[in-house]
């Protein structure tokens, strides 16, 4: 059954690595609907996919010249550091309310891109102000991340979006960012995580193609607009499926 996943993984990859996200907001969900434990399979396995999707994009930005990086590098470095906390949380949760956290955190980032929302002093942040910003915003990121196994990038986007980059800079820069963050993140879980490795390996693959063709086609051709109506659009459906799945228990 998890070889058949292959289409819909690439799919979601092609998308998410246009908007600086890995996709573990699907992939997590999808594994799950496909009949994999919560916690010990499509959370690590989710984020193993993550990894693959944000690398892949993130040569591709980097090539591109389109990423931040004096906002990159401080928030990614704070991102590794609290994952292993969340993760220590979620060993003690049940999924539903994992599940709800999932959505509820979701639904805001969608709202906030949608809204076109930003201070007025967003743009005029001067560099040490988005450092810190940058050290805050990644810690408390980094515990969500190990907390509901999600590489973080609906919400990095957003604050970079509010802290003054364009959105095109800020998905770029976000697919730095999340690559660290995943990959604490799936370690944080790796003791966990039962995985099947051969189609998890051939799904790897699926995703890594993906994400290249993805941020090909975002670096060449995507404005930023278009950019904010995809990302908000997309991650109020998955907001809206979860809110449904954590009701239901």
């Amino acid at each position: 059954m998890l070889y058949l996943a292959g289409i819909p993984l690439f799919v979601i990859a092609f998308v998410f690595s246009m908007l600086g996200m890995g996709g573990s907001q699907l992939y997590i969900p999808v594994l799950f609907w496909l009949g994999m434990d919560f916690k010990t399979e499509a959370i690590p396995l989710g984020l193993l996919l993550n990894v693959a999707t944000s690398v892949s994009a993130a040569t591709t930005y980097i090539r591109k010249r389109l990423v931040s990086w004096p906002v990159a590098l401080p928030f990614a470095i704070a991102m590794l550091t609290m994952p292993p906390l969340g993760a220590l949380v979620h060993a003690h949760l049940s999924t539903r309310p994992i599940v709800a956290l999932f959505a509820l955190f979701t639904a805001t980032a969608a709202v906030l891109m949608l809204s076109g929302w930003r201070p007025h002093h967003g743009a005029g942040l001067s560099s040490g102000q988005r450092v810190a910003v940058g050290i805050a915003g990644g810690g408390a990121l980094g515990f969500i991340v190990g907390l509901i196994g999600r590489g973080g990038g609906s919400f990095v986007v957003p604050l970079l979006y509010v802290c003054g980059l364009e959105a095109k800079a800020a998905a770029a820069t976000s697919s730095v960012v999340v690559t660290g963050s995943a990959i604490s993140g799936f370690l944080s879980h790796l003791p966990r995580a039962q995985i099947d490795w051969g189609p998890g390996i051939a799904c790897v693959a699926a995703v890594a193609l993906g994400g290249q063709l993805g941020s090909r086609l975002m670096a060449k051709k995507m404005k930023s607009r278009s950019i904010k109506t995809v990302f908000g659009s997309v991650l109020l459906g998955v907001a809206a499926i979860l809110a449904v799945q954590a009701l239901r228990g």
